[in-house]
């Protein structure tokens, strides 16, 4: 019993030991990977936002230590959640422990944090090592594509009852932010609406589409593409969604009325905004699914073009029929060329060349009334 005991405590100690390295190592990472106040917005699909902590321990070191072990536990199965599925996520909960999870880790960036004794309050950036990942992800049949897609910005307009608004709180901008689309396969970016938004474009400028002001958002945020995202309450609690705007995926035009079940706009709002950033995702993965199968397609053309060669046997019985065999190889579909290395009374040995498959010569050589045939590890050309 004392030996049992004795043991459990060396491996207690052991764990707290490692765990504590892991923290500093951790405090390390946060540190040399401070978040940035400002300038474009980070987009990476193995990057989480906005990940809360709040641990309370004996000190402000141990629950700050204790914070960057959790947030890491936390940023990876909201990746889970997002990238495959609430479901799964949830699963793996009950399965994988943080030293499961700690391999994956690539860097933590603080965005907030507060101290008190006893206590640590703090916001991160959780990045995760693209190649675990997607590894990760394969092995639960969940395919991520290779890129993430050119950033679009949203501005999001709120036309109720009391005005039209495009930087002011109001429930239809708070389900964009609350989005935290700028990680997703599609990142969608929603400005800051500090005073510089503020005072390049205002509302009006957008619902009359203003070209000059839209276009200093756009090239602000560093994106490629603008949506402009209005929406409208309804009287019997439904919200009409108006999504208009030109993307690298091509013309966006989605306009639709979405009510939630328990009648409310504010249920409603969020609801459509995730059915439309399921709608951009699957649009990328299937324009990115058509351009992987053209860059097979492309590679397997170039593949079966590519010239290659072999030694084969072409027996006869005179010169005349060796002179007609050679004649009929060379008129044969895929043959490029056909060099003599030995010729006998009884028959030649040539290198043969050609392109495509070897199945492929085969059928050929049968259309030009041959035969290539193989015999142990010699391949042979005879007439029909």
């Amino acid at each position: 019993m004392e030996t049992g005991a004795g043991s459990l405590n060396v491996e207690k100690m052991m764990r707290q030991s490692l765990a504590a390295g892991f923290a500093g190592l951790l405090a390390l990472l946060a540190g040399l990977f401070p978040a940035a106040a400002g300038g474009p917005i980070e987009t990476n699909i193995f990057a989480v936002q906005g990940v809360d902590v709040d641990v309370t321990s004996t000190d402000a070191t141990a629950a700050k230590n204790q914070a960057l072990m959790d947030v890491q536990v936390k940023g990876f199965f909201q990746l889970v959640a997002r990238l495959g599925s609430p479901e799964l996520s949830t699963e793996l909960q009950a399965k994988l422990t943080p030293e499961d999870i700690a391999p994956y880790l690539r860097s933590l960036s603080i965005e907030q944090e507060t101290s008190a004794p006893g206590r640590y309050i703090g916001k991160f950036t959780v990045r995760f090592l693209p190649r675990r990942m997607k590894k990760f992800f394969e092995g639960y049949g969940i395919q991520v594509p290779e890129r993430q897609a050119e950033p679009i910005v949203v501005l999001p307009v709120w036309r109720g009852t009391d005005g039209n608004k495009l930087w002011e709180d109001n429930l239809w901008r708070k389900a964009w932010l609350d989005l935290k689309g700028e990680q997703g396969i599609v990142p969608i970016i929603i400005p800051l609406g500090d005073l510089e938004d503020t005072e390049t474009l205002t509302v009006e400028n957008v619902l009359n589409a203003d070209p000059i002001k839209i276009e200093a958002i756009r090239k602000r945020y560093g994106a490629p593409s603008i949506l402009v995202a209005q929406a409208q309450p309804k009287e019997d609690g439904g919200l009409h969604v108006y999504i208009e705007g030109e993307t690298r995926l091509g013309k966006v035009v989605f306009n639709k009325i979405y009510k939630a079940e328990d009648g409310l706009v504010q249920s409603a709002a969020p609801a459509a905004i995730e059915k439309f950033q399921a709608a951009l995702i699957e649009n990328y993965k299937e324009s990115e699914a058509q351009m992987a199968a053209a860059a097979a397609a492309a590679q397997a053309a170039k593949a079966a073009n590519r010239s290659q060669s072999m030694p084969v046997s072409v027996p006869f019985n005179s010169p005349r029929e060796w002179n007609a065999i050679r004649s009929r190889i060379l008129t044969t579909p895929n043959v490029i060329g056909v060099d003599l290395s030995t010729l006998s009374a009884e028959g030649a040995v040539i290198r043969l060349m050609f392109t495509r498959t070897v199945p492929e010569l085969q059928d050929s050589m049968q259309r030009a009334g041959l035969t290539l045939s193989q015999y142990g590890a010699t391949w042979v050309i005879q007439p029909m």
